[in-house]
């Protein structure tokens, strides 16, 4: 490519902003931050890797264009020489050149850089999808590990409780305590055995993403809710999307590509030249030896010219070239609004996710926990029935489950902010690549 490119690995344009949120204080993060499965997964990922390969392979694919075709060079032998005047002529060379119309190969290189740049920022684009599906992956095993501990305490605290159950049965309660609880706790396990498959499931899944051997454990995230939404103008969010994303900077270059194809189409119908050189080897004279000339091998240039004159191929390249930058025109319409559209379905959610987060917030779980303390307790002492203390103990792991789904879903929304505006909103982005 004309334009110089330097290329270095670096963080993936999202989220070295953790540190500064408190998801992690470690300076060189491993597999229990976000940080660390992105630095993963674009040191190991092998379809980031071959999109670099592509990207690489564009770039001098760039190179060649531009340039002359090659010179030809034909020999041609008489197997039976042609006796001439001046002597047998047993060999012909021909080194000819093609030299495309004034301005053919001018129009091709703008149309290759172009093309060059499409792989670029497709690989930028597909970075970001990359990126956003490995935090979409971080947050939902978070959620789950999470989950998957607040159940398992249910389910110890149901267990504890088994054998007060069981003493008051003994002293002449009734049984149906005992089997309530006992249903209780059987539901519990099951709801725990579903969380323990799913985390199975996106184990799975985040192996595949950050190419980890099947059987490597996978560290307990370590996380925390986020406390306040970031105080950000939706209209300048807007306006980011449409100027940094580069998705839109790819349809661009594909509409700098489609324009210069339409010159080139529109040359087409313009010949090409040839000029070459002959050269003729003549063998030593047996018939007439004393003619003029006799042995001397002739030379001689030569000029040709291909000859356009198929106009309906010429028209339908013309056509189809026009056709090409219209449909590119429509395309960076479309996905600009769609890209807007999902800028705006993440800060709807984002929003719903903090309000969530405020209603399951501090104070009501406090309330909820102090509510179960309390029930377990007036059990105990014969002030409560065992369905009562069944209830605020499932109110309490609701509440719990709700507030770090609430915290997960905020979580995946900022990084997909962050990735449609490809900009740092929310703290350091180094990007992958140096574009100069």
């Amino acid at each position: 490519m004309t334009v110089p490119l330097r290329i270095r690995i670096g963080v993936v344009g999202c989220l070295a902003f953790w540190a500064g949120l408190n998801l992690s204080a470690q300076s060189s993060p491993g597999l229990q931050t976000l940080e660390g499965y992105l630095q993963q997964m674009q040191a190991a990922n092998p379809e980031l890797q071959a999109l670099m390969a592509r990207y690489e392979s564009a770039r001098e694919d760039s190179t060649v264009v531009g340039a002359l075709p090659a010179p030809m060079l034909q020999w041609t032998h008489f197997v039976e020489s042609v006796q001439t005047r001046t002597g047998p002529q047993e060999n012909i060379l021909m080194l000819s050149q093609r030299i495309p119309w004034f301005g053919k190969l001018d129009s091709q290189t703008p149309a290759a850089t172009a093309a060059g740049e499409v792989t670029w920022y497709a690989t930028q684009s597909r970075l970001l999808r990359l990126t956003r599906q490995t935090a979409d992956l971080y947050f939902d095993y978070a959620y789950a590990h999470t989950a998957a501990d607040l159940t398992q305490q249910q389910l110890d605290l149901l267990r504890k409780l088994e054998p007060v159950v069981t003493e008051k049965v003994r002293a002449g309660a009734s049984l149906n305590a005992l089997l309530r609880l006992q249903v209780e706790m059987g539901k519990v396990e099951d709801q725990l055995g579903s969380i323990n498959q799913q985390q199975l499931a996106l184990a799975a899944q985040i192996r595949a993403l950050l190419a980890l051997p099947n059987d490597s454990p996978l560290p307990d995230p370590e996380w925390v809710a986020p406390t306040h939404r970031p105080d950000w103008s939706a209209a300048a969010l807007s306006i980011a999307v449409a100027e940094n994303h580069p998705e839109l900077k790819m349809i661009a270059q594909q509409l700098v590509s489609a324009e210069a194809r339409e010159e080139v189409a529109r040359l087409e119908r313009y010949p090409d030249l040839s000029v070459g050189v002959n050269y003729i080897q003549v063998g030593d004279p047996t018939v007439n030896p004393t003619t003029p000339d006799a042995g001397r091998d002739p030379w001689g240039v030569t000029l040709s010219m291909s000859l356009p004159i198929w106009g309906a191929r010429n028209t339908a390249l013309r056509s189809g070239a026009e056709a090409n930058r219209r449909a590119t025109i429509a395309e960076q319409s479309s996905r600009l609004n769609t890209l807007q559209a999902d800028l705006s379905v993440s800060l709807s959610r984002l929003d719903d996710a903090h309000r969530r987060l405020q209603v399951y917030g501090e104070d009501l779980l406090d309330l909820a926990t102090q509510a179960a303390t309390n029930s377990r307790a007036a059990y105990q002492n014969g002030g409560a029935t065992l369905l009562e203390v069944i209830d605020s103990e499932r109110s309490l792991l609701d509440l719990r489950l709700q507030h770090w789904r609430a915290a997960a879903e905020a979580w995946r929304q900022l990084v997909a902010i962050q990735t449609l505006t490809n900009q740092p909103v929310l703290g350091q982005f180094v990007p992958l690549f140096d574009h100069e």
